[in-house]
């Protein structure tokens, strides 16, 4: 049976979107508890299909596909320039197609601006007025306000119209950030998106036998299985290694591995692999936030997503991304791996000199290349050591020595040298373990 929390989320989804909600709301439709009310709506926000906004209150949006998450709803644009809504609240859980700086005549505005647009501009009445009646949203900036007549038409039509205290520049700046997030974030391949599904697992229940343990076996050819309880929560796991010489009337209670390492829908595919090739484990279960089983991933379906990750194209590039573009082979008679790259202002730190966040990725970057030399497949860094000997300032070329100092079939050690102008700058002792394609 679904527990209060559950239904109270299976509610709010069922809910049409635009809806208000409201915590005392919620509380008397479903006879629950304003606390308990309280956290199944955080909850819902924080699984996306939910957004408080300030002075507006809480509204039911739409829930993102992954594919379209690099679409900003109208409720997500007012949080990220701390907006205040003056009309067409109705509109909030509408996403905008793309947005359209006002800074031209009223005619040329308008031949840029549809429906799903937003119009960024300034104390213009009429501009506001054109562009709700084309189907567009509009943000006004500078802190004005509109005529009573504006915010009535944005309420008939159901299209938001915001003020915010940011100038133009500053307000696109922050939109257009934060949509090249949600590209990033878009890229990002989480263990949900993987998973074997819940109805498609084979768990065993605490009241089983090791004799079951050998029925799922033989069903499955599996040999790893999820202990849960009667509300599905992981209780254990058991393995072959646990039921070896045990006799089949044993409880499965007995010999499980108790408290097991879970991990949960949102954590990344790239965490994940980590935790398995740390702790050496094949399977792990997928719980929610009540430690109840949502499924399973094995470490075949982690090497996978990693392998696919890697062909997609990049849209939104991380700092990481950065660095690994722009350091570039050099051709050099002595050594056969080395590597030069040049330090961008966005590389640096207060100082001007690199970052050791970026001298940290330049040093793991040309270790991953240097070891795919030697052994196709990807690795994880175990270990690392980096000596910073001398600041290296803006628009610095250096150069990267990594030198393999041991390979193994599961492990690799590398030493590497970093030199700016035949100078010695940093230097980096990496223990990686290598994972097999």
């Amino acid at each position: 049976m679904a527990t209060k929390h559950e239904q109270i989320l299976q509610y709010i989804d069922q809910l049409p979107v635009g809806e208000k909600i409201s915590v005392r709301q919620i509380a008397k439709a479903l006879n629950v508890s304003e606390g308990t009310a309280y956290r199944a709506i955080k909850d819902a926000e924080n699984k996306g299909y939910v957004s408080t906004i300030e002075r507006v209150g809480t509204i039911r949006i739409e829930r993102k596909k992954k594919e379209n998450i690099e679409k900003l709803t109208f409720a997500e644009v007012v949080n990220i320039i701390d907006g205040q809504v003056l009309g067409g609240k109705a509109g909030l859980h509408k996403t905008l197609t793309k947005f359209v700086i006002g800074a031209m005549k009223l005619e040329a505005m308008m031949r840029y601006t549809g429906a799903g647009n937003l119009l960024i501009v300034g104390n213009r009445t009429k501009a506001h007025e054109h562009a709700l009646k084309a189907g567009a949203a509009v943000l006004i900036t500078g802190g004005f306000d509109t005529e009573d007549h504006v915010k009535k038409l944005a309420d008939e039509l159901e299209l938001p119209i915001i003020s915010t205290s940011y100038d133009t520049f500053t307000v696109a700046t922050m939109i257009n950030r934060a949509i090249y997030d949600q590209l990033i974030k878009k890229e990002i391949v989480l263990v949900e998106d993987i998973l074997t599904p819940l109805e498609k697992t084979v768990y065993l229940s605490v009241k089983d036998t090791v004799g079951s343990w050998y029925e799922k076996k033989r069903e499955t050819l599996h040999s790893r299985f999820p202990v849960v309880d009667q509300g599905l929560k992981v209780l254990g796991m058991v393995t072959s290694k646990d039921v070896m010489g045990q006799n089949e009337d044993t409880p499965i209670e007995k010999v499980m591995t108790k408290s097991p390492i879970t991990v949960h829908g949102k954590t990344s595919v790239a965490s994940a692999a980590h935790m398995m090739i740390w702790e050496g484990i094949e399977l792990l279960p997928v719980v929610d936030q009540q430690n109840r089983l949502m499924g399973i991933i094995s470490r075949q379906d982690v090497l996978k997503a990693l392998q696919m990750i890697q062909r997609q194209p990049q849209i939104g590039e991380t700092i990481d991304d950065i660095v690994a573009a722009q350091l570039t082979t050099l051709e050099d008679e002595q050594e056969e791996d080395v590597f030069q790259f040049e330090v961008t202002p966005q590389m640096t730190n207060q100082l001007g000199a690199i970052s050791y966040g970026v001298f940290t990725s330049l040093v793991t970057e040309a270790t991953n290349r240097v070891l795919r030399n030697h052994k196709k497949g990807d690795l994880v860094v175990e270990n690392m050591t980096i000596y910073f000997i001398k600041p290296v300032q803006i628009e610095s070329k250096i150069t990267i020595h990594p030198k393999v100092l041991e390979v193994g079939r599961k492990f690799g050690k590398v030493d590497v040298e970093v030199f700016n102008e035949g100078v010695l700058v940093g230097k980096a002792l990496m223990m990686c373990q290598l994972i097999d394609r």
